[in-house]
């Protein structure tokens, strides 16, 4: 039976490179390609018995990390890898603290890509070999992590929005429910991340690498 992968990325070359590193596995693979945030949901939603997302944490539609927050709360059995551009080892960290199996720079060669999708598939974590994660963390983002994880999926969908931009109207039309709500909600992630306003909040967001202003993470 052919592995199935849904495959995260808004750039179509790089999406044709991985397809091709992907189809060329022994079993060979199915593919389900998604080009911005909300395309790899849906597709999560409707594949959750995916064997690997790779997924590009600077793609529209999510604030980076907290993006991986919410896949990975919402599809907790399906493994998730980076893919990105950057590689910022405190970046990879986090990903790793949010969940995620394994981490994959742009930069690597099809050879390298190949062998860990393999190991992914196997069920282990990868990181490139001369990516050393051993420096010491910020203790302030550690407990900011673990504040992240107690949040339901659409509390982290809420506060991903929230690190958009986005105003209480918008987010509850965006989700299809009332901005009371919204607003419940927001009390909500405010009181588990320990802070008193939408701001702040974002602000948080900035400690795990995320760029609020752009959506992306830095780097």
């Amino acid at each position: 039976m052919r592995p199935l992968f849904i495959v995260a990325d808004d750039h179509p070359l790089f999406r044709g490179a991985l397809k091709e590193i992907l189809m060329s596995l022994p079993k060979g693979a199915d593919i389900v390609e998604a080009a911005d945030f909300d395309e790899a949901a849906s597709a999560l939603e409707r594949n959750g018995d995916a064997d690997l997302l790779l997924l590009d944490l600077s793609m529209p539609g999510t604030s980076g990390l907290s993006g991986l927050a919410l896949l990975r709360a919402e599809y907790p059995s399906v493994p998730i890898a980076i893919v990105s551009a950057s590689e910022d080892s405190q970046i990879v960290a986090r990903a790793l603290e949010l969940g995620a199996s394994g981490f994959i720079p742009k930069s690597a060669g099809f050879d390298e890509i190949r062998a860990a999708i393999a190991t992914l598939l196997q069920g282990d974590v990868w990181l490139p070999k001369d990516m050393s994660l051993d420096a010491p963390g910020d203790p302030d983002v550690a407990d900011l992590i673990t504040r992240v994880k107690t949040l339901t999926p659409q509390q982290t969908r809420v506060l991903s929005m929230l690190g958009r931009g986005l105003l209480n109207k918008q987010i509850a039309y965006e989700l299809g429910v009332s901005e009371p709500t919204i607003k419940a909600h927001v009390s909500a992630i405010l009181l588990k991340l320990g802070v008193d306003s939408r701001t702040q909040a974002v602000i948080q967001l900035g400690k795990l690498g995320i760029d609020p202003e752009r959506g992306l993470v830095r780097g």
